[in-house]
């Protein structure tokens, strides 16, 4: 395990309410070695780096300059007039960031903007990817117009060649997508300089985007970013060059695809709420372009969009945004209210996800949402955290019981951290992750150590719901299986936990942890057999509108929701305490407070392990 040594003090958070310059002491990630299948993929891209920033690779471009577009599919997403407004004055605000920059409208030229890295690659995506073209457009006038004109240029001109960030296929691919869809406001009234410029290099960066293929190796493409390349080519292929052979080609790829990555519950295989939105939200833009230019949507689209709505209505919170699991954001609820209209696939979400891993449990106003799954396969690990057996717990609009968010605007050593257990509400051992974690910026993911086995029990009883589910993630490390069991009462007022840590079949934790790491070297495993601290931390994180008062008794902790409502938490077998938290859930990092019980781990003995009961209870009037 790396990282910084473990510590229970966390951060002074008083005086940085919105911007925190590190991850709580005791976030951090285990680092799996980096597979074999990964370093020879990141072999292969370099040597396709080499060959695509060549003055070759250039001219193999070249080619049919289209002339004008076959036809404009229709964007319907609305876009932020204000952010249009600031980018017109030179301000481009994404990921939590933003930056100053001269308009193009003043200097007339290269003002630098392309190049800045400052604000790491979430900020830089948005940027290059040119989803903000419909924030000009909806700002309207002429001179916002002149200016996304004099930006396209201006990009042309810097980075209108091969470059590893700005023509990763992914950000290609969405780039394209917005400069089609774009053109009839960026067309109208441009000159012939422009359209000329404008229409070379849309070209040519079609024709590099519609030579990936299947986006196999080497490509940095995995996952939902595969995806998100086929809908680029769809564009291409359809309202640029209007070649149907190729359409056909790609559409045949994506049902492929889809098959592959979509689940039988409609779970996206990365099991991400945010990667489920966008997903659909791409499908559903693919099925429009596709009824715009006159061809028939292929049944397996079709039946993607049908199966993936209802999921992802069971990923919403009573507020109408999304729950907090690998990587994911609230998001904004208008937007995927609008989504799922224009999906129009009307199935309600199920209780059970058992192909993705997630339960959702309502009782009255109460919902909670846990997540009883194993980590994605290999090549869907982009956005996996290391949460399994965390939940989120909302009562009607109001959320409660939180994970702390993905922030993909923040720096790595906040990546890292809001990835590991102890961002998660759920328990962890000696401040070790379940899932180890390997995250190459720009090449996705992988994991080392993780849980192999992760199993989930359901059960209803006149109204009241019994969820029970266990993983095998600190059985190599520690000898112990992690269990959780959850009982939410008919009437929501009351859920009931116990977690759980027991040796497998009863056996000796400690003579368990040798026989696993006989070949491995204690000093990177918890080192059971020297006598060292064995503790655990089981946590709540809680949304920051909830103040949370310790009760006198020690053992018990009063919540209050800004609807005044009350709720108490109470739990035997540790330590309870209130610590403070953070929460990056709506796009700002904010300070919130998290309920801890702490305790130790037993070793030896008649019962191995630990048992830590705990309840909420709603208190006073709903």
């Amino acid at each position: 395990m790396s990282g910084p040594a473990p510590t229970n003090h966390p951060p002074d958070l008083a005086n940085t309410p919105k911007k925190l310059q590190n991850p709580p002491s005791g976030w951090h990630l285990a680092v799996a070695k980096r597979p074999i299948v990964r370093n020879l993929k990141a072999l292969i891209y370099g040597v396709k780096s080499l060959f695509y920033g060549t003055s070759f690779h250039t001219f193999t471009l070249r080619g049919r300059v289209a002339s004008k577009f076959c036809f404009i599919p229709i964007d319907p997403w609305p876009g932020n007039a204000d952010r249009g407004r600031d980018i017109t004055g030179g301000t481009f605000s994404f990921a939590g960031h933003s930056h100053q920059c001269e308009p193009t409208i003043n200097n007339g030229g290269h003002n630098g903007l392309w190049e800045t890295e400052t604000y790491g690659p979430a900020w830089r995506s948005e940027l290059h990817k040119f989803g903000w073209l419909r924030d000009l457009r909806v700002a309207g006038g002429e001179a916002t117009r002149i200016e996304a004109r004099r930006l396209i240029s201006d990009w042309i001109s810097a980075q209108g060649t091969w470059h590893r960030f700005s023509w990763r296929p992914d950000i290609l691919s969405a780039r394209v997508s917005a400069w089609i869809s774009s053109a009839d406001f960026l067309c109208q009234g441009a000159g012939p300089e422009f359209m000329d410029a404008f229409l070379k290099s849309l070209s040519h960066q079609s024709r590099h985007l519609l030579r990936l293929g299947n986006g196999a190796w080497g490509d940095g493409l995995a996952g939902a970013r595969r995806l998100s390349v086929l809908k680029g080519q769809v564009f291409a292929a359809s309202a640029l060059f209007g070649n149907d052979r190729q359409l056909q080609r790609i559409l045949g790829r994506l049902e492929k695809e889809l098959s592959r990555q979509i689940l039988g519950d409609g779970g996206h295989h990365e099991r991400s709420p945010a990667q489920q939105f966008a997903i659909l939200r791409d499908l559903v833009d693919i099925r429009a372009a596709l009824i715009d230019s006159g061809h028939l949507p292929p049944h397996g689209v079709q039946n993607a969009i049908d199966r993936m709505a209802p999921m992802l209505r069971f990923f919403r919170h009573g507020d109408g945004g999304l729950a907090l699991f690998n990587d994911s954001d609230e998001g904004e609820a208008w937007l995927i209210d609008m989504v799922l209209s224009r999906a129009d696939a009307p199935g309600k979400p199920h209780a059970s996800a058992p192909h993705s891993g997630f339960e959702r449990i309502t009782a009255n106003r109460t919902l909670i949402i846990a997540d009883v799954g194993a980590p994605p396969p290999n090549g869907a690990r982009d956005h996996v955290f290391a949460g399994t057996l965390s939940f989120e717990m909302s009562i009607g609009k109001e959320r409660l019981i939180v994970n702390c968010g993905g922030g993909p605007g923040l720096g790595a050593s906040w990546r890292q951290g809001l990835r590991a257990t102890a961002a998660h509400s759920t328990l962890s051992i000696g401040e070790t992750n379940s899932t180890e974690i390997f995250e190459a910026p720009g090449r996705g993911s992988e994991i080392g150590k993780h849980p192999e086995s992760v199993t989930k029990r359901r059960s209803e009883d006149n109204g009241a719901t019994w969820l029970e589910g266990r993983h095998d993630g600190y059985v190599r490390g520690f000898g112990l299986i992690h269990e959780r069991k959850l009982w939410l009462a008919a009437g929501g007022e009351e859920l009931r936990g116990e977690d759980i840590l027991l040796p497998p079949g009863g056996q000796n934790p400690a003579r368990i942890y040798a026989r696993k790491n006989q070949n491995e070297k204690s000093g990177r495993l918890w080192p059971w057999r020297r006598g060292r601290p064995r503790s655990f931390h089981l946590r709540f994180h809680l949304h920051p509108g909830i103040s949370a008062s310790p009760m006198q008794d020690g053992a018990s902790v009063l919540l209050r929701l800004p609807s005044g409502v009350g709720w108490q938490f109470h739990a035997d077998g540790g330590n309870v305490s209130v610590e403070s938290s953070v929460y990056v859930g709506d796009g700002e990092t904010r300070r919130c407070n998290q309920i801890v019980v702490t305790g130790g781990v037993t070793a030896t003995g008649p019962r191995p392990g630990a048992v830590i009961r705990w309840v909420l209870n709603r208190v006073g009037e709903q």
